[in-house]
């Protein structure tokens, strides 16, 4: 494991991004009445693709939702700029986060964007326990990784 490098500060960025998430929340909420939880979302696509239930008769904006998501870096390629993401390499850990992140989900009923963008801005006593339990559950798993297991 190399040393952690810090996070670059960008506030100009994380500002347009932040005006840009809940742009897309105030859209969801206006144009289809739904909540923009990427959880929520993404089982409505995949419960019109693979039998869980009823499919929801909303999934085409869903699919534009998800699709728009994966779209837009790779449109600000297109356009000469740069996009900055790191994601370890290590295949199996990404996995086990990804079903316990899922797991999360389904028993918290919503995601970090249902609960943490439309639930508080709603003044959802759920959703602020919910925040306020996984941003607990993300300061305690940082501090493991970078400071007891070694860096990750």
């Amino acid at each position: 494991m190399g040393p952690i490098t810090p996070t670059e500060f960008t506030p100009w960025l994380s500002l347009g991004g932040g005006i840009l998430i809940g742009l897309s929340a105030v859209m969801v909420m206006a144009l289809f009445g739904r909540i923009a939880g990427i959880a929520g979302i993404t089982n409505g696509v995949l419960g019109a693709i693979v039998p869980m239930g009823a499919a929801p008769q909303d999934r085409d904006w869903r699919l534009a939702f998800i699709l728009g998501m994966i779209a837009a870096p790779l449109a600000v390629l297109l356009a000469g700029g740069t996009v900055q993401q790191s994601v370890p390499n290590n295949l199996p850990g990404m996995a086990i986060a990804g079903l316990l992140v899922g797991l999360g989900t389904g028993l918290g009923s919503g995601c970090t964007s249902g609960h943490g963008v439309c639930g508080m801005a709603r003044l959802s006593r759920r959703s602020f326990v919910a925040v306020g339990t996984f941003m607990a559950a993300a300061i305690v798993t940082v501090f493991v990784l970078r400071h007891v297991a070694g860096g990750f």
